[in-house]
């Protein structure tokens, strides 16, 4: 996020970036139907809905949670760990021209902008979950790491006196407190609860590729407005430099993952040029306002190759990443928080430099590494004891024979697709008896 900008005591609402927040705020909203479609593509038949919904519960559960603590305890005013508003509980004293300090927009706006980050940190987690969880567990797991996980977070990395934002360390628009978060407690979680039936040896490829692929666009385009937005205003052409980065490193990051494919398993795929571009748009969250569009195309083209090659770890190492969100976004999010350190130039939002552009002292890299270690291992651990705990009470599984047989039916009671019956489509229309007046009509022919 921005840093805090001195202005005068009679600064008034700005109405040009008070609008521009707000569409960049249903920009960020449209992301989680976005991820939700990408995930729900990427499983099999019998866990698309159930995928939809993991994604689209979070949109309930963590904007009245939002509401009624979670602004207050990540953006008041506290100590290095915490912040704490009373007047932000549950929105309850909050002026309509309240100003969020420092800026010319209002709190209102503010508040609504954050929520969008934390609706879709959990969601992110979701897709390394796939087949397997029950919903009432997942649905309550949400609502603990957001208070416990991400909203302490949030505060140590851009709340104005949490210690990563004291310290210098960089996240411009969500690397550290929304990728690694998330890939991290994505970690967590599976190494409690295990690994999918028949995990390495039956076939588990995506149901419906345009259906990722609509995903995929859907959060390329929502991605302008959770990275341009994050400077909570248009005044300085920083913003602008964001989303010129922003679009850079998704296209140099999905060209990567592809030539990577090509030469390794000798075909470019959909599913390859989709978590290719998404990738990028990880790698460039914290690193875009600092870095100038060559540097954008540096962190993409690393970030491609290097995403690729880590989403094939799981196999190696046994751990079962349904849809690679420690591969993509863990991986993603440490690179372009890293890269910082090294391709900052100094001309962006702030003056501090990388190593390639005169910080031989390497400041701003040891910066980063303590913002990247220290968020990675909290939410890695907290997951992991916040899943055990749940395992051990509610159970977060279902049953074996419930994910073989498909947890949409057991979970939610539909299936995504019914082709039998009125609406099923061609094949099952010609299968169909022909109504009565048609017959006649054949006859009378």
């Amino acid at each position: 996020m921005a840093p805090a900008i001195m202005l005068a005591a009679d600064t008034k609402l700005s109405s040009a970036n008070t609008g521009f927040m707000l569409i960049c705020s249903a920009l960020v909203m449209l992301m989680t139907p976005g991820l939700a479609f990408f995930y729900g593509g990427m499983v099999r038949v019998k866990s698309t809905l159930n995928m939809l919904m993991m994604s689209f519960i979070s949109l309930g559960i963590v904007t009245i949670l939002w509401v009624l603590y979670g602004f207050s305890f990540a953006f008041g005013t506290g100590n290095s760990l915490l912040g704490f508003n009373a007047d932000w509980i549950g929105l309850s004293n909050v002026g309509l021209t309240e100003l969020w300090d420092g800026y010319t927009i209002p709190v209102f706006v503010f508040m609504v902008f954050q929520l969008m980050f934390a609706i879709i940190t959990p969601a992110l987690i979701s897709g390394a979950l796939a087949d397997r969880v029950k919903f009432s567990a997942w649905a309550l797991f949400v609502a603990l790491w957001v208070t416990i996980v991400y909203v302490p977070v949030a505060h140590w990395v851009w709340g104005a006196d949490g210690w990563a934002y004291k310290l210098g360390v960089i996240d411009f628009a969500g690397g550290t407190a929304v990728h690694i978060n998330a890939g991290a407690a994505a970690l967590g979680v599976i190494l409690v609860i295990g690994k999918r039936v028949g995990f390495k040896r039956d076939p588990m490829r995506p149901h419906s590729l345009p259906l990722v692929m609509l995903g995929a666009g859907l959060l390329w385009f929502g991605w302008f407005g959770f990275n341009a937005g994050s400077w909570l205003g248009n005044d300085d052409g920083v913003g602008a430099l964001m989303f010129v980065n922003t679009q850079v490193a998704t296209a140099a990051a999905m060209l990567a993952w592809l030539a990577y494919e090509k030469i390794r398993h000798g075909a470019c795929t959909t599913l390859g040029a989709a978590s290719g571009a998404v990738a990028g748009l990880v790698a460039i969250t914290p690193s875009g306002g600092a870095v100038s569009p060559l540097g954008a195309i540096a962190v993409g083209v690393i970030a491609g190759v290097a995403c690729a090659a880590a989403v094939g770890l799981k196999f190696k190492l046994g751990y079962d990443d349904s849809l690679d969100v420690v591969g993509v976004h863990m991986v993603g999010g440490i690179i372009g928080s890293l890269l910082i350190g090294f391709f900052a130039t100094g001309k962006g939002q702030s003056t501090a430099t990388g190593v390639l552009y005169g910080d031989h002292t390497w400041t701003q890299l040891w910066k980063q590494c303590a913002g990247v270690g220290a968020v990675l291992a909290y939410s890695l651990v907290v997951s992991a004891v916040l899943a055990f705990l749940l395992d051990k009470t509610l159970g977060m599984r279902v049953t074996e024979d419930e994910e073989i047989s498909g947890i949409d039916q057991a979970e939610h009671a539909e299936t995504a697709y019914d082709f039998s019956g009125a609406g099923g489509g061609v094949a099952a229309t010609l299968a169909a008896p022909a109504p009565a007046a048609a017959q006649t009509r054949k006859v009378d022919a």
